[in-house]
Parts: C-alpha cells; structure tokens; sequence
C-alpha cells in the first residue's frame, strides 16, 4: 500500500476552485507554505489544467454543477478533492457527497489543521487508487480466464480432445504466434464465431 511523505507534498500541483476573498486568499496562502505548487480558480472551469493532483473546492448551491461536471471531466484516476463549505446541513453534506470529497476544511478558514487535512485526504486517496488498480487487474484476469475456458469448449468439442490437449494447443499457437494466451483465446473465439454464423446473419 503506497505511503504519502511529508516532503512528497511539495511535488503536489494544487488547484484552489473558490472565490478570490479572504478565505480563498488563506487557502493559496498557507498551501505556498506547505510548499505546494496552487493557482486560484473561480468560476470553475470546464476542465482541470492537466496534471492537477489536489483541489481544494469551495461548495455552493449555485455552482455546484458545473464543479461537478469539471470534475467528472478530469484525468483518471482524478484528483484528491477536499471540499471547502461555509455551514453544516443535510443538503450541503449531498453536495459533499456528490463531488467525492476526501476531507472537508470549514470557513472561516483557519491555518490550523489545513496540513492533516491534506495529508489525510491524499493518503486516502493514493490508497484508493491503488485498491481501483488491484480490482482494476482481477477483473482483467477473471475475464482473461473466462476467455480463456470458453476457447478450451470450442477446441474440446471441435476436436474431440481434452480440456489438458485444448490448453496445450491455445499455448502452443500464442508462442508461435508471439502473443499471449488470452489474445489466442479471443482469436479462437472469433474464428469459431465467424464460422459459426450464417451467411444472412453478418
């Protein structure tokens, strides 16, 4: 499970989506401290600058939408959002909820507690990420398997053999071919497939 470091924040690219006032001004200002590279963003824009790792998103009714469009327009994985609200409600915790926040800083916003706040929200979110990337590659081998079970049918039942003979050919044929196992399978099924329909069906 990959750890954040202190010093890792400085490599950070901030973007701040709040209005240029007093608590907009203390966010840029305390992240220079941390060391983290920030701009100011206000409206939010129809895309993130690319390559943006954090932002730090001022939650309001009006602008909701387009923040959340923004975001869902952003680079996968996505960045770490901490959201910025001024009071405590049942709608404002949905719009909290609804843009996928890691944290939460209140207004007026105060230095203290701002440098946990990033930490905890990124370190969440690299965890995150890396658990999306190991669901990410089982499901390519479960599905690699799958293929693979259903080439093995095709081959059992079109040649009479067994299901250790019909592995054995799929092997054979993607190290003469120079491609894996699972591409072998899909061309079988392919093949089989292209084979198998009728000339009105294609």
């Amino acid at each position: 499970m990959p750890r954040l470091r202190l010093k890792d924040l400085r490599d950070l690219t901030v973007v701040v989506v709040h209005p240029p006032d007093s608590d907009g001004k203390a966010l840029m200002d305390q992240l220079k401290r941390i060391g983290c590279r920030a701009e100011l963003m206000w409206p939010p824009a129809k895309a993130l600058p690319a390559g943006t790792d954090v932002i730090f998103a001022g939650v309001f009714f009006e602008t909701h939408e387009a923040l959340r469009n923004m975001l869902r327009r952003s680079e996968k994985p996505g960045p770490t959002v901490l959201g910025v609200v001024s009071y405590e409600n049942p709608a404002m915790i949905e719009l909290v909820l609804d843009i996928g926040v890691f944290s939460v800083i209140s207004k007026p916003v105060r230095t203290f507690g701002m440098l946990t706040n990033l930490v905890v929200a990124r370190s969440n979110w690299l965890q995150s990420a890396d658990l999306q990337d190991k669901i990410g590659k089982l499901e390519k081998k479960v599905s690699g398997q799958k293929k693979i079970a259903k080439a093995k049918s095709i081959l059992m039942e079109m040649h009479q053999i067994s299901e250790r003979e019909a592995y054995g050919t799929i092997r054979a044929q993607a190290m003469v071919k120079r491609i894996s196992i699972e591409e072998m399978a899909v061309a079988i099924i392919n093949a089989n497939e292209l084979l198998s329909s009728r000339p009105g069906d294609v």
